[in-house]
């Protein structure tokens, strides 16, 4: 009789999960609170999963072998809960995926930089002639790849509540750009709770595997001294000169691995910004562990086209230049998205606070922020903040309304920058629809 698989969430990591069971041969079942998008629902029709939408019914849920979940349902739900009672084991899509290839992986994690840095990296290995893909947290899922055409090498991007489901997956390359305060609400409100679950991705490795991370987040440093961790270690700071790993040398960029040197300067990158420093060193160093050749990580750096909604220059108005930073989901996001602009600051910000504490902001916003065009339902957290620092602050409840306000509050030479360091749910679908409607409202004007 064959295992069966139930599949809670049915989008685009519970659909592949759904493929390669069923591929192994699994009794599959997908069952999604709420509404199953129709390409999704076709591909289950299409390969005879049985699926529900707008429930979970717990007769044909807690009679599962197993269960995979999506990132976004918390542990904390009863229905979690109950599964777990049974004695049934929840596991994430990556780590049912990991069981069905022999790939080598790049695993990235962090609170910030790791969309960039991802996507980076698979750029780098993609213009090498290695057969990779992407995925985890982006682009097609690590299921659904692993099931229709595995690959060689794959880069994966790994949120922390992806990593709370892996428990025997490995990643090769293990990549951690930082760790800052963010989804709280999920760890019980504490920053060790989030900080132990990225550090997951450092489970099972051995001495024979790489650690890359960023030396100047100290977080991340006083743990790595922890003995614990065998895998080769590999530094990247912009502070201090790093004799195994990465790190910037007055107008340099410089990579030491195996005493093998490789040097450009910062012009050259194609991601400006201090932020993109660590990016581009994070990507470097795995290129070279990989031992790819110096010109072709040269030329990745050099000519990588960064993702929407990340510093997107959308164009000018008059000379105003209009800045989408919607993926800046946190605080520490919008620190480095406020930190990288001299010019005075029109400051588009708000949404779902996940427990935002903008103390850390005040110093640059009271230095570089002329006022700010609120765009969520509830702003009065911001506005306790920023108050006494901001003479102009304004509540608006549309991009629309928030680019058109800010366009008023501006003069030629200021930045419009939308980097809102919360969550959108309040009125977008995402970031992604909130970052095209601030678009769309750019080129209206």
């Amino acid at each position: 009789m064959s295992k069966r698989l139930v599949i809670l969430g049915g989008g685009e990591s519970g659909v592949g999960a759904a493929i390669l069971a069923k591929k192994k041969g699994f009794e599959v079942f997908v069952s999604d609170r709420g509404e199953i998008k129709d390409r999704y629902k076709s591909v289950l029709k299409s390969i005879d999963v049985e699926w529900e939408e707008g429930k979970h019914t717990e007769a044909k849920i807690l009679n599962a072998a197993e269960v995979v979940k999506s990132p976004g349902i918390p542990d904390a739900v009863s229905l979690i809960v109950k599964i777990k009672e049974k004695g049934i084991r929840v596991i994430s899509e990556i780590e049912f995926a990991g069981r069905y290839t022999n790939a080598k992986i790049i695993g990235i994690t962090g609170s910030n930089g790791k969309t960039t840095t991802a996507m980076l990296t698979y750029h780098l290995l993609k213009k090498t002639g290695l057969d990779v893909g992407l995925a985890g947290n982006i682009g097609d899922s690590f299921a659904r790849q692993v099931a229709e055409e595995d690959k060689g090498f794959y880069v994966l991007e790994l949120s922390s509540f992806q990593l709370d489901g892996m428990f025997h997956f490995k990643v090769d390359i293990a990549v951690i750009m930082n760790i800052t305060p963010d989804h709280l609400d999920r760890y019980d409100n504490k920053f060790e709770n989030y900080a132990a679950s990225k550090f997951r991705i450092l489970q099972n490795q051995t001495k024979y595997n790489e650690i890359i991370y960023c030396y100047d987040d100290e977080v991340i440093r006083k743990e790595l001294e922890n003995e614990k961790y065998e895998g080769v270690k590999h530094p990247f700071s912009i502070k201090t000169v790093i004799s195994e790993g990465g790190y910037i040398n007055k107008e340099n960029l410089i990579i030491n691995t195996n005493n093998k040197l490789f040097k450009m300067k910062i012009t050259e990158l194609a991601l400006q910004g201090k932020h993109n420093l660590y990016n581009s060193m994070a990507s470097g160093i795995a290129g070279r562990v990989l031992d790819l050749k110096k010109e072709v990580i040269r030329e990745s750096l050099t000519d990588f086209k960064n993702i929407e909604h990340r510093l997107e220059e959308v164009g000018k108005v008059h000379g105003i230049t209009f800045i989408n930073d919607s993926k800046a989901t946190n605080v520490n996001a919008t620190w480095y998205a406020l930190e990288n602009y001299q010019n005075p600051i029109v400051w588009i910000v708000g949404g779902v606070d996940k427990g935002n504490d903008y103390e850390m902001l005040a110093e640059l916003v009271g230095d570089r922020v002329k006022a700010i065009v609120c765009l969520g339902k509830d702003n009065h957290k911001i506005h306790e903040a920023f108050g006494d620092i901001i003479e102009d602050i304004v509540d608006t409840e549309t991009a629309q309304d928030a680019v058109n306000m800010a366009y008023r509050l501006s003069r030629k030479g200021d930045t419009v920058l939308l980097s809102p360091a919360c969550a959108s749910f309040d009125l977008f679908d995402n970031y992604e629809d909130r970052g095209h409607q601030f678009k769309r409202a750019v080129k209206a004007l």
